[in-house]
């Protein structure tokens, strides 16, 4: 079963976020796909990453690059993995139906898009039902993370 976290945006938009839990997973030796709901919001995602901290250099791509399997993160708005990632980042609506494809998964929602919170509660029910190990993690104050649940209990209201 695909290890599923669900990263619940309180503080931090999207472009903050996504680039340090990117790093963790390259630290980790794993390849990353990036899935978003359109090919203009890959293109978005993919020149925020290579401005996004002057000192470092997140090694990334997406179709307008090319050479996908040389690319440890590839951005994406298909449902695709031509750079073999075992870790799927679903991002600003992006949705597979390859789930059991990757060893992990990451849910990266904006708790203050109604829509994208009322996704993620019918995922965590969906994923549950089908027996998936699930994480939820939100942001305190400061934009650290803060693992408020598993799959033991659900993902309520607030």
């Amino acid at each position: 079963m695909t290890e599923i976290r669900f990263y619940h945006l309180t503080v931090s938009r999207l472009e903050q976020a996504l680039p340090q839990l990117l790093e963790k997973s390259l630290e980790r030796g794993k390849r990353v796909l990036v899935m978003v709901d359109s090919e203009a919001r890959a293109e978005e995602l993919t020149l925020q990453l290579w401005r996004y901290r002057e000192e470092s250099f997140l090694p990334h791509g997406n179709k307008n690059d090319g050479a996908p399997a040389a690319q440890p993160v590839w951005i994406t708005a298909e449902d695709e993995n031509p750079n073999s990632a075992p870790y799927l980042f679903l991002t600003a609506g992006g949705q597979t139906e390859k789930l059991a494809d990757y060893e992990l998964c990451a849910l990266l929602f904006d708790g203050a898009n109604g829509d994208l919170v009322k996704a993620a509660r019918q995922h965590w029910r969906s994923w549950k039902a089908d027996g998936h190990k699930l994480t939820y993690w939100q942001q305190d104050d400061h934009g650290r993370w803060a693992q408020k649940a598993t799959s033991e209990a659900y993902l309520g209201e607030n």
